[in-house]
């Protein structure tokens, strides 16, 4: 799925957590990356989360399904425009099966309803945080597009080590469940010039679907 003199082998980073590079092949990535534009345009478009003390997020970021905001989900934008949500696509719920399926060669019975698409552009990044606002346990499906980043993969008592850094880069599926549902991550940088050319994206967009387990 990619042009590499080497393929890179996938690897369990931890119990539950699996890499899979060059899963999306070219175009597969051309289509999400069609979707994502779509999906940032208003209203309910890309937007810049802040945080409860004050803080903004540096990455820019679109839901899909339920609105994700600090620390909840809702259904429309409670902290933006205040539009209804956009619909959560069957075909990505498809894509989040078959991407379980590919890393614990098993199938999810748990039905996938929500992505949240986060945006990086030069320079930004995501402190470590833990998924934890969902009600099932389902695992986290985890999709790069465009520039590569090193994505922090911790352990589930604290933000502090230890913690394995992963190159993710554009087309690379990461899913964690079991005893790594709730390991603290995110990704401290990007490696801005990385993204293939053949894509046509500057910046770096990650696509993580959950099922959030709720009703309404």
């Amino acid at each position: 799925m990619t042009d590499e003199l080497f393929a890179r082998p996938r690897a369990h980073i931890a119990p539950g957590a699996v890499h899979i590079p060059g899963w999306l092949d070219l175009d597969a990535q051309r289509r999400l990356l069609a979707s994502c534009r779509e999906w940032a345009r208003p209203p309910a478009g890309l937007r810049t989360v802040t945080m409860p003390r004050g803080g903004q997020m540096s990455v820019r970021t679109v839901c899909l399904g339920w609105h994700w905001f600090p620390y909840g989900y809702a259904r429309t934008v409670v902290d933006g425009d205040r539009a209804p949500v956009k619909p959560f696509p069957d075909r990505l719920g498809e894509l989040a099966a078959a991407a379980v399926a590919e890393a614990y060669g098993y199938p999810c019975t748990d039905p996938y309803d929500t992505a949240l698409v986060n945006f990086y552009t030069a320079g930004a990044s995501m402190g470590l945080h833990r998924d934890s606002d969902e009600r099932c346990d389902a695992p986290v499906v985890s999709l790069s597009l465009g520039d590569t980043c090193v994505f922090r993969f911790g352990n589930t008592r604290t933000r502090t080590r230890p913690w394995a850094d992963v190159e993710l880069r554009s087309g690379d599926l990461f899913v964690f469940g079991g005893a790594s549902r709730l390991a603290y991550h995110g990704v401290p940088r990007t490696l801005p010039g990385t993204s293939p050319m053949a894509l046509g994206l500057t910046g770096r967009l990650n696509i993580t679907l959950r099922a959030s387990g709720l009703d309404g």
